[in-house]
């Protein structure tokens, strides 16, 4: 009897699919082409082809009507020395530093209220996710009316304190508070299932294993509950901060950037500068400088995850 020569195995290259999966993969390859089309194309008709036009508008002298100049960069020139858009940048920035914490902290803390003991946790949800599904113009129109003089919370002091309120909207000290505050009661909804989802993943086992050990309710957070959840925290953090320095509608409605330009946020100094004074060269250039500022911002976070994000615990 002969025996049988069996042939050695073919050598495939780590990370290449064998002969005949390759036709298959082709294949999946063009489907997921055809259903990522329409996302694309929308991508770069309505974000990319606009960011790019809006860099070139940028380094001209772009009236809406007239003759237009190329000025380099003359207009990014003019902001740096510009004192109303310093001032612009700082209101965004105190706007930032006083919303982002302050959304955080209160969606965190009602999410690790509502655990699983506390009855009639759903309709919660749903009370707190409210504020978020409500169109913009219509709760700052309703804080609007809160905040004015001889407004609820004007008549609420005068007969519970026998004080007037101050002018919420009407002072510079008073007026930023008040559109953070309206801010966080808009916003704070969303975070907050984010964290509630976080929180529900957590493994029981572990806390009671902690528990056992020793650990009191602040140990068992921050050494068992805080590592797992700290992604959902960077995310929110992340699209948070983002959306916090593109705020427009809360002061633009409140209090039209006044007293002054004490209120007046970048994305207002854009609609000013494009639609109020139809000089398209200057607010383009304040939207790059808008979005260099958040890609900065959103880079240092993205190094900085490695420090304090656990994704493998």
């Amino acid at each position: 009897m002969g025996t049988a020569t069996v042939a050695p195995p073919e050598h495939v290259p780590p990370g290449s699919a064998p002969a005949g999966r390759r036709p298959a993969l082709r294949r999946d390859g063009r489907y997921a082409g055809i259903f990522l089309a329409p996302s694309l194309v929308g991508l770069a008709l309505f974000t990319l082809f606009p960011t790019a036009m809006a860099l070139g508008i940028s380094l001209f002298d772009w009236p809406v009507f007239g003759e237009r100049k190329f000025l380099g960069w003359d207009n990014y020139s003019h902001l740096l020395s510009d004192p109303v858009f310093r001032r612009v940048v700082l209101n965004t920035a105190l706007f930032v530093l006083l919303y982002v914490p302050l959304n955080v902290v209160i969606s965190l803390g009602l999410a690790v209220w509502l655990g699983p003991a506390i009855k009639g946790r759903q309709a919660f949800r749903v009370l707190f996710f409210i504020p978020v599904m409500t169109p913009m113009v219509a709760n700052v129109m309703v804080w609007r009316l809160l905040f004015q003089p001889g407004g609820l919370l004007d008549s609420g002091m005068q007969t519970w304190f026998g004080i007037d309120a101050p002018n919420f909207l009407g002072s510079s000290n008073w007026a930023m508070p008040a559109i953070v505050a309206m801010s966080v009661w808009q916003g704070f909804g969303y975070n907050f299932l984010v964290f509630s989802a976080a929180l529900d993943q957590v493994p029981q086992s572990q806390l009671e294993s902690a528990q056992i050990d020793g650990a009191g309710p602040l140990q068992r957070f921050r050494y068992v509950t805080w590592p797992m959840i700290t992604p959902s925290l960077f995310f929110a953090t992340t699209m948070t901060l983002i959306t916090s320095f593109q705020v427009f509608a809360q002061p633009f409605i409140l209090t039209q950037g006044g007293p002054g330009v004490s209120t007046q946020t970048i994305v207002m100094y854009v609609y000013n500068q494009g639609w109020q004074f139809l000089t398209m060269g200057l607010a383009s250039a304040a939207g790059w400088v808008l979005f260099v500022i958040i890609m900065g911002i959103t880079a240092i976070q993205f190094f900085g995850q490695k420090r304090w994000v656990h994704y493998d615990v």
